[in-house]
């Protein structure tokens, strides 16, 4: 069997034998070559359970465990079926749905391409919370996607209090590198709003309102007749993108903040972003409603 792990945690508990031994006497104890070692540290394979259990003997990462995959799982799954082809999927053209489709990545999708000599993983995969997403991602997200790209979509949940939706499929994660979303770390790769979407005002619109359904959210200011409509990521990049796209549509946002949070507060500003973006999420629709916000 293979493992999946939370991002980062493969490499994590890799690193923790290094500092005892150093790479290349961990190569030597786990009976790996060197450079299939390092595939495992950079997770572009996936390692399998007896490594795993090798490495680790208290049990302590076992709760960062997302999947268990057998060993031709990425052919099954991957994309590749027994005879040999590529799974089929419909390619779009540029249009808002796709526009926001990729906002969506962008703000809570993650895309994953790992080669390896039986095992492959190809998917994507967008998270959100249990209760206050779960209408948003296995009504509205799953059914946006299956309509893309014409590709089966599963619901699943982790043992928190987190769900995901996620497809598998090689021609998928291709397909959306080709459009500038690089698989792996979205803040290591810097990615950010592509051209094609910044050049169509109606394209960056979309894309804003699914980055906001994602990582938005809205909210009264404690003792005072206000609102803010907030955005926060950690990639400073996407940030610095999203207050230009806010400006470039004739919103005025506030500065990026040092929390990484990008602010939309005066009355004028909200109607304006209520208009020309808006939300589909219904945890921010029901605020919107809670606050009068609707119709102002």
């Amino acid at each position: 069997m293979r493992l999946l792990l939370k991002e980062g945690k493969q490499k994590e508990l890799l690193n923790l034998e290094k500092d005892k031994l150093g790479w290349k006497e961990l190569s030597k104890k786990l009976g790996i070559k060197y450079g299939k070692l390092m595939a495992y540290v950079n997770e572009e394979s996936l390692i399998s359970e007896k490594l795993f259990n090798t490495l680790s003997k208290n049990r302590e990462y076992n709760q960062f465990i997302i999947e268990k995959r057998k060993e031709n799982w990425g052919q099954i799954n991957g994309g590749k079926i027994s005879k040999g082809k590529t799974k089929k999927i419909s390619i779009p053209k540029d249009s808002e749905e796709l526009a926001e489709f990729y906002g969506i990545m962008l703000g809570d999708g993650n895309s994953t391409k790992i080669k390896d000599y039986k095992i492959g993983t190809y998917m994507i995969r967008i998270v959100g919370d249990l209760n206050k997403d779960k209408e948003y991602l296995s009504d509205y997200v799953k059914q946006l996607i299956e309509e893309l790209f014409k590709i089966k979509v599963r619901v699943g949940r982790f043992k928190s209090n987190a769900m995901f939706i996620e497809a598998h499929s090689i021609k998928l994660v291709d397909f959306l590198e080709s459009k500038g979303f690089k698989p792996g770390n979205k803040i290591k790769n810097q990615l950010q709003i592509p051209k094609w979407i910044k050049q169509n005002p109606k394209y960056l619109s979309l894309c804003l309102r699914g980055l906001y359904d994602t990582d938005g959210s809205v909210y009264k200011l404690t003792n005072q007749n206000c609102y803010q409509i907030d955005f926060c990521n950690k990639n400073q990049y996407l940030l610095e993108d999203v207050r230009e796209s806010l400006i470039c549509l004739g919103i005025c946002p506030s500065k990026i903040s040092k929390r990484k949070d990008i602010y939309i507060t005066k009355k004028e500003e909200i109607r304006k972003f209520l208009k020309l973006i808006g939300f589909r999420n219904p945890k921010h629709l029901c605020r919107l409603e809670m606050f009068n916000l609707m119709n102002r």
